[in-house]
């Protein structure tokens, strides 16, 4: 057996108030605020999730249920990018109605209880086109990103409209908004001016124009001074730091975050292959390290992040499929590093809006509509792995934010000079307070199949013990996989000394504590706990051995197992262990003001007290646990049962969307399509697989979808079309890939022509799947 060895007496940092100038106080008097390590509300340790969702890529009619869905995944926060060639595209002409309803859309996230931050540029880049600014600020005798007089005008003006529009809804108001981000990577990157020929030609400065660090720290100034003149005062300010953007925090609290997949790299022509990343090596952002360089004292400032890769669109030159394993060892590798507000960029997909005069407002390295990013949640709503994989984080985080935030990072010696492409070595490190903390290991490194990790333990030399995890066993943990594992964690009193399964949340219910662990992928499950006070302990199915002053419990590792712990002075602790799979279909809500617990595959809405299910089938399953949540199913049919789950089966009459196809070329056909049996769904999802270039969907000659081929298959939902367009046919074509191509302009005229050796297009299927609504 492999033992790791880390020493955790370490002196650490000591804990204070800081950025006394981003603070606020609503009006029931509850105080926003910050230490050196994480954001505090009423004085209390509080852990930021913020999930980015553009509204103004999204059709405004179901902006409800994204939030709705994005809440249910344990995301506290939702920042959003105020895009401003979506709203003035026309100089003069603001739009602010439909999905451009800024206004709207923040009053939803109050009615739901999700806090909001404002991205309002005006540069934000967010693969827009210009990243952002109108076409006609090109023309303009000005330069942008600048303390140029005429361009500080158009920003002043811009930042009134957006002041306008959500007035009102600002934390000091009782509303919703706590932060306003100002720019976007200012001083560090620009994008591609598309009033230019071709892709890049000419890029919007990265707002540098040689001049000194001052006056770029002043340019942050002036813009938080518009926006605090435009009525947007938040507790918070924020900007990008990475890459040597400007971010002091004498103005704005600083964000970073990190991607694994960089498409940009391949504006380089010189460069034919994406590298191994590093960001899947456990660092400590107490101090520079590679992706972090602040220009302030990193002890100071609470480490941050706005843009961890919660996915990845693909660019024309780069087509991946993004593994959703990375997102969650993202977040792992964040947090064991210090962060204490994470950031998802972006947490939910969505499609481009039409200009009215550019038609498209993308970046044109990108598709002109699709901006699903292969996202938690996709372009039409569709729930990804990553979703659930987050969620049972996002659960952890809420739960334990007390206990979890003031520790510390400690890593083990030569952790950050480990390199990417060494998946042999064991990737991990522990967050500390006092003796209690927790280990994070992490067997997931982007571009690299890193393989299962098999037969080891780990020694942690504590200041009053040492302490060896496992005794009885040994750790696992398989390829591409992450955990938390705590150890001296305080449980309703008791310590348990270690677990071998990763923690999920706790509730109490009739003076009854509930836990919920999980066992990570490949892991043997076992507890360790001090047995001093305990004077009763049982379990459903596993073994209990008693060792001196200890209690070694190994449930079952095959199927969810509840153990029961009688304290001497009468308290009683249930811990349920589930199985990788059970804890990825793990919901946890509040109906009433009760806690409630499923299992379930299908994404669940609460509203108040109405509960929905989201599915692609007809027949959904739903599973209680122990008897916790059975009062929601009174008249639903079960038809199963065992002492610990009970099933319970929801049908409804199956519908198909009928349609035919018309062929009309090489990877070109058109859909009839019947939409009458859409008016009983949620939605409808197109699903087509093809071989080619690129798929583009029209309907009435206008582009609705399209799709950069990556080898998964393309959707397009079909209510927004519908509802447009009742008796629209879909024309789906897709441009070939063209082997061997050359364009040839050896002709004395002014001519060009291509000649290809081989083109290849098919579409090789084409499918409609229905989306049900269930009510509970």
């Amino acid at each position: 057996m492999k033992n790791y060895q880390i020493n955790l007496k370490k002196e650490l940092n000591s804990i204070y108030p800081t950025l006394e100038h981003l603070q606020g106080v609503n009006p029931n008097g509850e105080h926003i605020s910050f230490t050196n390590h994480y954001m505090m509300k009423d004085e209390k340790p509080f852990f930021g999730i913020c999930g980015e969702f553009h509204y103004s890529r999204y059709d405004f009619h179901k902006w409800e249920d994204e939030i709705i869905k994005m809440k249910m995944a344990g995301i506290n926060i939702i920042p959003t990018y105020i895009i401003w060639n979506h709203h003035e595209e026309i100089k003069g002409q603001f739009r602010w109605d439909g999905s451009f309803n800024i206004r709207y859309f923040v009053e939803l996230c109050k009615k739901h209880q999700v806090e909001v931050i404002l991205r309002i540029g005006p540069f934000v880049h967010g693969e827009a086109r210009n990243g952002g600014l109108p076409d006609w600020l090109y023309g303009e005798p000005c330069n942008v990103r600048s303390n140029d007089e005429r361009y500080l005008f158009y920003v002043k003006r811009y930042y009134q409209e957006i002041g306008n529009q959500v007035r009102g809804l600002f934390y000091k108001d009782g509303g919703p908004i706590i932060g306003v981000q100002l720019d976007n990577e200012y001083c560090h990157a620009g994008a591609p001016w598309e009033m230019t020929t071709g892709t890049s030609n000419e890029w919007i400065n990265n707002g540098s124009y040689d001049t000194s660090v001052e006056e770029h720290h002043h340019h942050i100034e002036i813009l938080k001074e518009f926006a605090i003149e435009a009525g947007m005062i938040a507790p918070i300010y924020t900007g990008t730091g990475w890459g040597g953007a400007q971010a002091s925090p004498d103005t704005v609290l600083p964000l970073w975050g990190g991607y694994a997949f960089w498409p940009w790299i391949f504006y380089d022509e010189s460069i034919k292959e994406h590298p191994v990343t590093p960001e899947f090596i456990y660092r400590n952002y107490r101090k520079p390290t590679y992706n972090f360089e602040p220009t302030y004292d990193p002890t100071t400032v609470p480490f941050a992040c706005c843009e961890m890769g919660g996915g990845m669109t693909v660019f024309y030159k780069y087509r991946f499929q993004l593994p959703y394993h990375s997102v969650e060892a993202m977040a792992n590798i964040k947090v064991a590093g210090g962060c204490n507000f994470v950031g998802y960029y972006v947490f939910h997909g969505g499609s481009n809006p039409l200009g009215l005069k550019t038609p498209y407002l993308n970046e044109n390295a990108t598709p002109k509509i699709s901006y699903d990013y292969q996202a938690a949640i996709g372009e039409f709503g569709q729930v990804r792995e990553s979703y659930a994989r987050l969620k049972r984080l996002h659960y952890f985080f809420n739960s334990f934010q007390k206990e979890f935030c003031p520790t510390q990072t400690i890593l083990p010696e030569g952790a950050e000079d480990i390199l990417p492409t060494d998946v042999e070595q064991l990737r991990y490190a522990v967050r500390i307070d006092k003796n209690k903390g927790f280990i994070f290991i992490n067997n997931y490194q982007d571009h690299l199949v890193s393989p299962d990790k098999n037969d080891f333990n780990l020694t942690l030399s504590l200041s009053d013990e040492t302490l060896t995890i496992p005794e009885k066993n040994n750790l696992s943990l398989a390829s591409e996989e992450s955990c938390i594992l705590p150890f001296n964690l305080t449980l309703a009193g008791l310590t348990l000394k270690y677990a071998t399964t990763q923690l999920i949340t706790k509730f109490a219910k009739d003076d009854v504590e509930n836990y919920f662990f999980f066992m990570p992928q490949g892991m043997k499950p076992e507890y360790c706990f001090v047995n001093d006070s305990i004077s009763n302990i049982e379990i459903s199915q596993g073994t209990i051995i008693k060792e001196n002053n200890k209690l070694f419990i190994e449930p079952i590792s095959t199927d969810l197992s509840k153990l029961v712990i009688t304290t001497v002075s009468g308290k009683i602790i249930n811990i349920y262990t589930l199985t990788n799979y059970q804890s990825l279909n793990f919901w946890k809500f509040e109906v009433a003001g009760d806690t409630k617990v499923l299992l379930s595959e299908n994404p669940i809405l609460v509203d108040n007290d109405n509960i929905r299910v989201e599915a692609n089938t007809n027949a959904i399953i739903i599973q209680t646990i122990d008897g916790l949540t059975d009062d929601l199913m009174r008249n639903i049919c079960k038809i199963d049962e065992t002492d610990l789950l009970k099933t319970y089966k929801f049908t409804k009459s199956a519908k198909s969307i009928p349609f035919t196809t018309e062929k009309i070329g090489k990877g070109k056909v058109l859909l009839h399509i019947d939409y009458a049996n859409m008016r009983d769904l949620k939605e409808a999802i197109l699903k087509i697989d093809y071989q080619g270039d690129i798929g583009y969907a029209f309907v009435n000659n206008e582009l609705v979808a399209d799709n950069f081929n990556n080898g998964a298959s393309w959707e397009i939902g079909l209510d927004n079309i519908y509802r447009k367009i009742p008796n629209g046919d879909i024309y789906i074509s897709i441009s070939p890939l063209k082997e061997n191509q050359v364009i040839k302009s050896d002709s004395p005229m002014a001519a060009r022509s291509e000649e290809t050796s081989n083109e290849i297009v098919s579409i090789d299927k084409i499918s409609i799947e229905a989306i049900y609504e269930f009510i509970l």
